[in-house]
């Protein structure tokens, strides 16, 4: 597993995260991400919708951070950031914590529609989509170029796989302010998510 290292020569992938606040789901999930597949040339950051400049995460959402194997360093480093059109310019995967956060994501710039995702709307299309055709998908010498062929495949699931019955189980709970039960289950729905993006990432550029 990777340890949040950039290979040199590599051209970066950027991937963003977003939620409300930017100090609980979305800074998880980057700092994870980052975490994971920094040996690729993955840039993982975050930023939320209302949120505040420079709040740090609170307790729960770092002793979960700190569960996923993230070094204290990189958590301690965390400032809440608010969501941005510019911020939206480079990213080539935009993953919301839920559907509202995905609307606004399209608001500020329609032309990530084909790359933003709800994380657990990812791993639902990520989980009907086979490695092979994951693969196939991602052409090029240029890693964000691979990326993108593999998200087009997923994006072309959209309408062919069921959608949940109950809506907003393509949300992950938001747990601020609330129990470390309610943080224990943000983390279970955004965890599987979190693998999904993992996968795809590798049999993409890997």
């Amino acid at each position: 597993m990777s340890r949040g290292i950039r290979l040199e020569g590599l051209r970066v992938i950027q991937i963003l995260t977003v939620c409300t606040g930017n100090i609980c789901r979305s800074p998880l999930a980057a700092l994870v991400l980052q975490y994971r597949l920094g040996d690729l040339g993955v840039a993982a950051t975050s930023a939320g919708v209302r949120a505040r400049q420079g709040d740090r995460m609170p307790r729960e959402a770092v002793e979960l951070a700190v569960a996923h194997g993230v070094p204290t360093e990189q958590i301690a480093a965390h400032g809440s950031r608010y969501l941005t059109e510019a911020l939206l310019r480079e990213p080539d995967l935009v993953l919301a914590m839920d559907r509202d956060h995905r609307r606004a994501i399209v608001e500020l710039a329609p032309a990530k529609l084909r790359v933003a995702f709800t994380i657990r709307e990812f791993e639902r299309l990520a989980a009907a989509t086979s490695d092979d055709a994951i693969r196939a998908g991602a052409t090029g010498d240029d890693p964000r170029d691979r990326l993108r062929g593999a998200l087009a495949v997923l994006g072309g699931q959209r309408g062919l796989v069921l959608p949940p019955v109950d809506p907003t189980d393509d949300d992950v709970v938001d747990p601020y302010g609330r129990s470390r039960e309610t943080y224990a289950r943000s983390d279970a729905q955004l965890s599987p998510g979190l693998d999904a993006v993992e996968r795809v990432v590798r049999l993409a550029v890997g």
